[in-house]
This record gives structure tokens, C-alpha cells and sequence, in this order.
């Protein structure tokens, strides 16, 4: 090996992970994008979420893209910061999720709910948060309308977030359990 290869083969080593991956490309405004763009930009960016998440370990990080996802891609929704949101369902979540509900119904204890994210940052699309929802049994959260909120940072490790936080904003939703939806011309369905 030449002195040029080992100097590279150094700078490659040192190298935090994912650091020389392909970066996910941007041109125009996040909000204007079409859905076929916003389809590029995942699959470019979907492989990087997956190990990122998965990287430190948490049980729902590892194992959420094996559940069912709930919409046709992801899509822009504001009160995530701007961010694209693709939410997948736990097995005992999809059925009920899946119908997307406007009232008169309670998500099953157990349901887990994982919303990975990323947003664009100038014109490239950067891995965020996956944000995670789960429910509890009646009496476990009451003021939080029995889910606990938690996030993985883009890393696997664990962010710390404020149970009044998430749930100041879910229980906007009350009617519909807490949950808001993926926007309706993404969604799929359970029929």
C-alpha cells in the first residue's frame, strides 16, 4: 500500500459512521415538493433512519420497520418542526390506527406507535428524531391520556423530551385518542 492509500485509508477509519454516506439532495422548497421528489429524497435518506435508529440498542428503534407502515410516503407535517413524518403501527396498534378514527374509540394497551422523521437543511435531507408513542393501561399517564412520549435521536440514543410536552400537543386530538393522523392524501388503509 502507498503512502497516499494508508493516508486515505487513516481518514476513512477515523470517520464517524454514516459521515461519508450519500447525501439526499434537496432542489426547492421542502413544502412544494411532489410526491414523486419526496419518494426520491426517502429512499435515499430511509437505509441511514433505519441504522441510525437501531444503533444504540432500543427495542422499537430496532425493530419498528417490521411493522406496518401507515402511509404511501411521508409527508410534511408542522407541528414536528417542519419535518417529513413516515409513522409505522405495532401489531397491536395497525388495526385500529389504520382505520383513522375521528372519535368513539380507545387505542388498545400496547399500542406503539413509531414516527421516524427527517427534515431539510440547506438542500439536504438530514435524518431526525424517531418519535414513539405508546399507550398504556387505563390509570398509567391520566394526564398524558395514557400514552408515554419518547424519541431516539437520529444516532439510537435516547432524547429527552417532556411527557407535558408531546401530550399538550396530542390532546388537541382528544376526540381521536391523541392521535394525529398522517394527512389524508398519504394515508393507507386497512381494507
Amino acid at each position: 500500500m502507498n503512502v497516499p492509500t494508508k493516508i486515505a485509508a487513516g481518514i476513512l477509519a477515523l470517520a464517524p459512521v454514516g459521515a461519508l454516506a450519500q447525501e439526499c439532495l434537496v432542489d426547492g422548497d421542502p413544502s412544494e415538493l411532489e410526491a414523486e421528489a419526496v419518494s426520491r429524497i426517502y429512499e435515499c435518506i430511509e437505509a441511514k433512519m433505519a441504522e441510525g435508529y437501531a444503533g444504540n440498542g432500543d427495542p422499537v428503534g430496532a425493530e419498528f420497520r417490521s411493522w406496518h407502515v401507515t402511509s404511501t410516503r411521508p409527508a410534511l407535517a408542522g407541528p414536528h418542526g417542519e419535518r417529513f413524518l413516515q409513522t409505522f403501527a405495532n401489531g397491536i396498534a395497525a388495526e385500529q390506527y389504520l382505520k383513522f378514527a375521528d372519535d368513539g374509540f380507545t387505542m388498545p394497551a400496547g399500542s406503539v406507535l413509531a414516527k421516524e422523521s427527517f427534515k431539510v437543511k440547506k438542500g439536504n435531507a438530514v435524518p431526525g428524531p424517531l418519535f414513539i408513542m405508546t399507550k398504556l393501561a387505563v390509570g398509567g399517564a391520566p394526564e398524558a391520556g395514557d400514552w408515554l412520549y419518547a424519541a431516539l435521536l437520529p444516532n439510537g440514543k435516547e432524547m429527552k423530551i417532556k411527557q407535558s410536552f408531546c401530550a399538550g400537543c396530542h390532546m388537541n386530538w382528544e376526540d381521536q385518542d391523541s392521535l394525529a393522523y398522517p394527512l389524508e392524501e398519504v394515508r393507507l388503509s386497512s381494507q
